[in-house]
């Protein structure tokens, strides 16, 4: 009788213990839940897309060709002082044409805040904004390496890789940015001197570029086109520049099916409209630019800094299947 008292005491002791425990593990569960769902400190942020950047109409601006970043009004944001940087290239060393607004320098802030050694090719005459672009990869304790000079000559883009190759002490990320881009409202309107002039340096000058930096890419390097959501949906006004735009995301995907066997990536990466001195340079009427970006789903340009991330991806070896296909950054039109 006694044995049998003391089981059932013990029983319900048991019982008492495991309702004691499992009130405890919800109460932890519950803690968990309502910490988890609460902000904490230094936690990502997130910000409506909508209005995070300058929305038309923006004032109408005309600046000498190839125009200037420090000139614009509002001034585009490459991520000068928002772009943090996570390691993501520690010891990597890039090339990037156009290097010094638009694109290519949001690319190379990046890329040198996440430990990489960065060489920029830009036209003489953007040398204040390239300088901009030197001091802030210096200022992010890696190499800067500027080379000016017009990529419309191969014998010019041989010197280019040559001088990066030797500045950086090698190479395994290049960067086709530089592009020419200017609107004219009829075909008849562009003379073969400016058909010429954009060619040359929107598809001669990657294709001499590349020639000359294979021999240097090591197994593991990429090469990064930037086409244009022009190679999808081209404009009325941009006959010639949108067709170097398709030459480019075809050079891409063929390229790409090349290189794999040497462990080499080529990858693409296609903005919408974004805010750089090309619009401000002939690239886009004045009109045009009041209204600039207002057709996109969010009635918004891109700005430079939104593309970051994207030839950050592009390049880092963790995306190391990804060749052969175009990152998009539309704003919610065109494709991919």
């Amino acid at each position: 009788m006694d044995g049998q008292d003391n089981g059932h005491s013990r029983r319900q002791m048991i019982g008492a213990v495991g309702v004691g425990v499992g009130i405890a593990a919800a109460a932890i569960a519950t803690s968990a839940s309502a910490q988890s769902s609460a902000p904490a400190d230094g936690a990502a942020k997130i910000s409506d897309p909508r209005n995070k950047y300058p929305k038309p109409p923006f004032k109408q601006q005309r600046q000498p060709w190839p125009g200037l970043a420090g000139k614009m009004d509002p001034r585009p944001d490459h991520g000068e002082t928002s772009y943090k940087g996570n390691n993501r290239l520690t010891g990597r060393k890039a090339l990037i044409t156009g290097g010094d607004s638009g694109m290519g320098r949001a690319a190379a802030i990046a890329y040198a805040r996440e430990g990489a050694d960065v060489a920029i090719n830009y036209l003489p005459a953007e040398e204040p904004d390239a300088r901009e672009v030197v001091d802030l990869i210096r200022q992010a304790g890696r190499k800067a390496v500027a080379i000016p000079g017009d990529i419309r000559t191969e014998a010019f883009c041989q010197r280019l890789v040559a001088d990066a190759v030797r500045g950086l002490g090698g190479l395994d990320i290049l960067v086709n940015n530089a592009g020419r881009q200017q609107a004219h409202d009829s075909i008849l309107d562009i003379t073969t001197e400016n058909f010429d002039w954009t060619m040359k340096t929107n598809i001669y000058a990657p294709f001499w570029i590349i020639k000359a930096a294979l021999p240097h890419l090591p197994p593991g390097s990429v090469i990064i086109g930037t086409t244009s959501e022009q190679a999808y949906d081209p404009a009325a006004d941009l006959y010639d520049y949108a067709q170097t735009k398709a030459a480019t995301m075809n050079y891409v995907k063929s390229l790409a099916k090349q290189l794999a066997p040497k462990g080499i990536r080529v990858v693409g990466v296609a903005p919408g409209p974004i805010w750089t001195p090309l619009q401000v340079s002939g690239g886009a009427s004045p009109q045009h630019q009041e209204t600039f970006g207002m057709e996109t789903p969010g009635g918004r340009p891109g700005q430079p800094v939104e593309l970051a991330g994207t030839y950050v991806r592009a390049a880092e070896d963790d995306g190391s299947y990804t060749t052969g296909n175009v990152y998009g950054a539309g704003g919610g039109k065109g494709q991919p």
